[in-house]
């Protein structure tokens, strides 16, 4: 966490929350989700508009977090924003090695060590890692099936409620309030 934003945490430690203004989907994009979107629709039906400003998208990375209920949030100064997911709270890309298994970087640009592989009911493909829970992005699948083949992962089959439920993730912290 930021120390800024650590300082304003000790500054004003009574800030609302705000929810339902920020959403993960399962590409590793950040959505914005005025009031006028959220009139519009639940995510990730209604998206919002896309977050573009590096700077922005990296102070996010940086102050994103989770709570004891398994919501994660974005703490800005001393607001906690929590965050709606779409399927997971990390999305996973891979950098595809020759003789091992492919590294994991989140969205936030966060290295990970893989632990558990699982494939819901939709097909999608889930990691367990030191850093938690996290769908693989489409465009890794490649290095992925990879990983597969050729034995450094083998996926165990699961519903996605389940899975959320093992690894203690909310998806929609609007509906814990």
């Amino acid at each position: 966490m930021d120390e800024m934003v650590k300082a304003a945490l000790k500054k004003w430690p009574n800030v609302p929350a705000c929810v339902g203004w920020l959403a993960l989907d399962a590409r590793g994009e950040w959505y914005m989700r005025d009031d006028r979107v959220q009139a519009a629709g639940a995510f990730p039906q209604v998206k919002g508009s896309v977050i573009r400003h590096d700077k922005l998208r990296e102070f996010i990375g940086r102050n994103y977090e989770s709570d004891a209920r398994g919501r994660w949030f974005f703490q800005n100064g001393p607001q906690q924003v929590f965050v709606e997911l779409e399927a997971a709270p990390w999305v996973w890309r891979l950098a595809a090695q020759a003789d091992a298994a492919p590294q994991l970087e989140s969205h936030t640009g966060r290295a990970a060590r893989m632990d558990t592989a699982w494939l819901d009911e939709a097909g999608r493909l889930y990691l367990g890692t030191d850093l938690g829970l996290g769908i693989v992005h489409t465009l890794d699948m490649e290095a992925a099936a990879d990983a597969v083949e050729r034995g450094w992962w083998a996926p165990q089959a699961i519903g996605h409620a389940a899975l959320l439920q093992r690894f203690g993730v909310c998806l929609s912290p609007q509906h814990l309030e």
